[in-house]
């Protein structure tokens, strides 16, 4: 005997939508947010004048967050190009 559950209200398209877009913005924002960290970092490394392993390890993980970011449409192609030419230009 199987007590029957009350089924869930259908939600509109457009309520569905702004919940989707409510929960992309989080998670652009956060991965934004790190990609600011991981150029600090490298900022940091540079006036510092840290080794060049460090320098070299801080602009890879910039370049992998820049490249994730274009793959998953968080920035655009040119800004992540350029971006990481400028930083790639500094630590040379």
């Amino acid at each position: 005997m199987s007590e029957e559950q009350p089924k869930k209200p259908k939600l509109s398209t457009a309520e569905k939508r702004d919940k989707q877009n409510v929960k992309k913005n989080l998670q652009n924002r956060s991965f934004k947010a790190k990609t600011k960290t991981a150029l600090v970092r490298l900022e940091k490394s540079l006036e510092e004048k840290a080794e060049a392993s460090t320098k070299a390890k801080h602009l890879n993980a910039l370049y992998s967050l820049m490249d994730k970011g274009v793959k998953k449409g968080i920035f655009k192609k040119n800004k992540a190009a350029r971006t990481k030419a400028k930083y790639a230009a500094k630590v040379a």
